[in-house]
């Protein structure tokens, strides 16, 4: 879907933001709940405009590192990111804003988990062509299992459908698809984890019905994790599966770092580094041209992350 011009109102860029801020209260509660212990509160501001709460876990009893990020920034030019293959908003003001997280366990059998909804607006200008502000809804969550089990990743696509099911029957399907292709290491040649749905540019529909589909991924993340959380976070693991653990761990970094959108978005807008980059694991290992011992746990992982019809 390509974003369009179409009319948008102060009021409902306060609605998105109201609806953000209560989903990442709703979701910290939810975490808090699994682990035990507190989220940090972290409020920054941003010179240029704009600013944010960062919500962060470091040694938790169940997540080693999580952070539930809100972020609302403005500015007078879009960053090359943005603008790169749009240019009809180049050089316009812009409004930014979004939940993002990336929780990582420290039980290598619950499954790191990502998910960010998003809300982008160009502003109208009085320049030739920019009369209209321009402006769209993306975001997504993808599940990245450590060892495999059949039974999360069912329950996530399956959540992940539902919580689609309301905006047409092809919906899940392409926006599965999307999940599976973007979430993919292109120099690896593997994909990052089992997916879930990804989406951008979502304009056609309109405010109102873009504006309920982001809502609907977002109001789905607890149930959509939680349960896997307390189905795994107590079982017995030790050396062998800390060390898969954190080898694994160096491919979300690698996606992070060189694919990922919402990282180089935030960096080349001003945004604030410590919470952009604290959606990196905390212990992370590489090794070179290493591979599994065939047959084993950690060798069946590969064969798990190939894309097939969870839900």
């Amino acid at each position: 879907m390509n974003a369009h011009a179409t009319a948008v109102q102060a009021t409902d860029i306060e609605a998105v933001r109201s609806f953000l801020t209560g989903l990442q209260t709703r979701i910290v509660t939810a975490l808090e709940g699994c682990d035990g212990g507190a989220f940090h509160t972290d409020a920054w501001h941003r010179p240029e405009g704009g600013g944010g709460i960062t919500r962060v876990m470091e040694e938790g009893k169940v997540f080693e590192r999580g952070g539930v990020l809100f972020s609302h920034v403005q500015g007078d030019k879009l960053p090359a990111s943005a603008s790169a293959h749009r240019q009809q908003i180049a050089g316009r003001p812009f409004q930014a804003m979004g939940v993002s997280l990336v929780i990582h366990p420290r039980n290598p059998y619950v499954p790191t988990v990502h998910l960010n909804v998003r809300f982008f607006v160009a502003l109208a200008t009085d320049a030739p062509g920019q009369s209209e502000p321009i402006w769209w809804f993306g975001g997504g969550m993808d599940l990245t299992p450590y060892y495999p089990f059949e039974e999360d990743a069912r329950h996530f696509h399956q959540v992940c459908k539902a919580g689609l099911a309301g905006f047409g029957p092809d919906t899940h399907t392409r926006y599965k698809k999307w999940c599976d292709d973007y979430f993919f290491l292109k120099h690896r040649n593997e994909a990052r984890g089992v997916g879930g749905i990804f989406f951008d540019d979502l304009s056609e529909p309109g405010f109102e019905r873009s504006f309920a589909l982001m809502q609907s991924v977002g109001n789905s993340f607890i149930e959509a994790y939680v349960p896997i959380v307390e189905r795994r976070k107590n079982l017995p693991w030790g050396d062998r599966e800390r060390d898969f653990q954190t080898y694994r761990r160096g491919r979300y970094v690698e996606f992070n770092l060189v694919f990922d959108r919402g990282t180089l978005f935030g960096l080349q807008s001003g945004g604030r580094t410590e919470s952009i980059l604290c959606s990196m694991p905390p212990v992370v290992r590489w090794r070179y041209d290493w591979h599994p011992e065939p047959g084993s746990p950690e060798a069946k992982l590969y064969e798990f992350l190939k894309p097939r019809d969870w839900a």
